[in-house]
This record gives C-alpha cells, structure tokens and sequence, in this order.
C-alpha cells in the first residue's frame, strides 16, 4: 500500500472538506492520486446522498428575491435535516445559487443543480432537497411581494396583487404566512370537495342533535366558518385587523390577489 504522507490528506483535506480518514482511505485507494481521490470521495458521497433521500427535510431555508420595481418574484425553499446545517455556509450558498437558476431561468431550473446537491449532501452527511420553487412575472399593472417569517426562515410567501396601497401586498404575504389558505376565493375551492364537507358537517352529532328544519343553516354557518373562513383567502380574519376578512381588505382598496406561493419546512 501506497504510503500517504499527512501533508498529501491535509491538501486533500483542504481541497474537499471531507473527514480526514475519508480522505486517507481515498488517497490510499488511488494511490496517492489527489485528482483521483477527489473524484472517488465526490462519487462516495453522491452515493450516500442518494441512500438520504428518503430522510424528512423539516430545517433549511425559505429564501425569496423581488425586484426593485415589484414585477420579479422568486422564492425557493432548500431543506436539510438539522438547523446546524441550515446555517452551515455551504448549505446557504447551494440555497442562494438555487434562488438565482431559478431566477433566471424558471422553475425547474434547479435541476441543473442535482449533481451540486447530491455532493453537498455527501459532504454535510443530510439529506438536502429542493422543497419548492416559484418565480412570478407581474401582469396589467399588478405588484409582487414576499415575506420569510425571522430568525429561522423556514417559512415563506411570494404573492402578487393587483390594485391596493403600496404594502399592500407585504401585509398579503404576511397574513398567507401567518393563516395558511389554500384557495384565493370560494370559486377556486373544488365543487366535490365542498360537497363532501357539507356532508361530513350534516352527518356530525353537533347537527343531528338540532331541529330537523333548523339543520340546513346550521350546516352553512359550519361550513362558512370553519371550512372557507379557515381556508380560503378572502374569508379569513385579515390578521392586522380582525374586525375584518381578507376580502373586506381587498374590495376597500379594490384590490385582487392573483397568485401565491407558500412554503413552509417543518
């Protein structure tokens, strides 16, 4: 066996960022190669990485960028699986270089990126995935903006708005972040689906107990509470006034939201 001196892992070391015995093992594999030993300990730890992929992501970041003038909005949301990690400054660095690929080239872009990704998760010893990624163009005169919820941000909203006060749409993206809606209006929630929880209110005990004549209005004050007033947007409590909704806001500034993204690790 080829002898490997300290110095030689030392630069090996240096060079890769991988534990000093992984280095040694790699150098004693190819000989002392630096070049070889590099790409051995690369293709190593993209194995190991792929072994990871099935572990939960539930730290990392939630990055977003907006242009200056509102009408470029990107946010991507990067997982790991320790908050150390989500802090290491390569992780943050991947994070950012996947913010600007899909910046500049849309979603799915990011995927130029695997075999980057594979190699860090390799060398950090997590799972690191692309949770999601998003990047809106501003249409007819609409704005764009973004909140990350500090200190982690492992929570983030991109939205864009048409019409309303100039934080308007930093106010939205606040309160999607904060009530987490699934649909803008009630015209976007699925016909089936409101069948089905109309259904599952009228069949509940809280509803049979009642009146039989009584039992119908029951069921709508049900499913307008606590189905569309706690899942969609424009029926919610607007949380920097709860004397009003979300559509109460918006019709006063006339306003309308047009698209949101919302993600959230963990």
């Amino acid at each position: 066996m080829t002898e490997i001196s300290a110095a030689l892992v030392k630069e090996l070391r240096d060079q890769t960022g991988a534990p000093m015995m992984e280095c040694k093992r790699a150098l004693q594999d190819t000989n002392g190669d630096v070049e070889a030993a590099k790409r051995l300990l690369r293709e190593k730890g993209m194995a190991s990485a792929a072994k990871r992929s099935g572990r939960a992501t539930t730290e990392g970041k939630v990055n977003y960028r907006v242009s200056s003038d509102g009408k470029l909005g990107v946010i991507v949301a990067i997982g790991c699986e320790t908050e150390p990690v989500s802090w290491n400054d390569e992780f943050l660095a991947f994070a950012k270089k996947v913010l600007e690929v899909v910046e500049a080239e849309g979603p799915g872009a990011e995927a130029q990126l695997e075999e980057e990704r594979l190699a860090l998760s390799g060398k950090l010893g997590e799972n690191i995935a692309v949770a999601g990624a998003a990047r809106f163009e501003a249409v007819d005169g609409a704005v764009i903006d973004a909140y990350a919820h500090p200190p982690a941000n492992k929570l983030g909203v991109l939205v864009q708005v048409r019409g309303g006060a100039g934080d308007l749409a930093r106010k939205l993206a606040m309160h999607i972040a904060a009530s987490n809606p699934e649909w803008i209006g009630r015209e976007d929630v699925p016909e089936d689906l409101v069948a089905s929880e109309r259904e599952i209110f009228a069949n509940s005990d809280e509803v049979q107990s009642k009146p039989e004549q009584a039992r119908e209005k029951i069921v709508d004050g049900m499913l307008n509470k606590r189905f569309f007033g706690a899942r969609v947007l424009t029926e919610q409590e607007w949380i920097h006034d709860t004397g009003k909704t979300v559509g109460e806001v918006l019709a006063g500034e006339g306003a309308e939201v047009l698209e949101f993204e919302r993600y959230q690790l963990g």
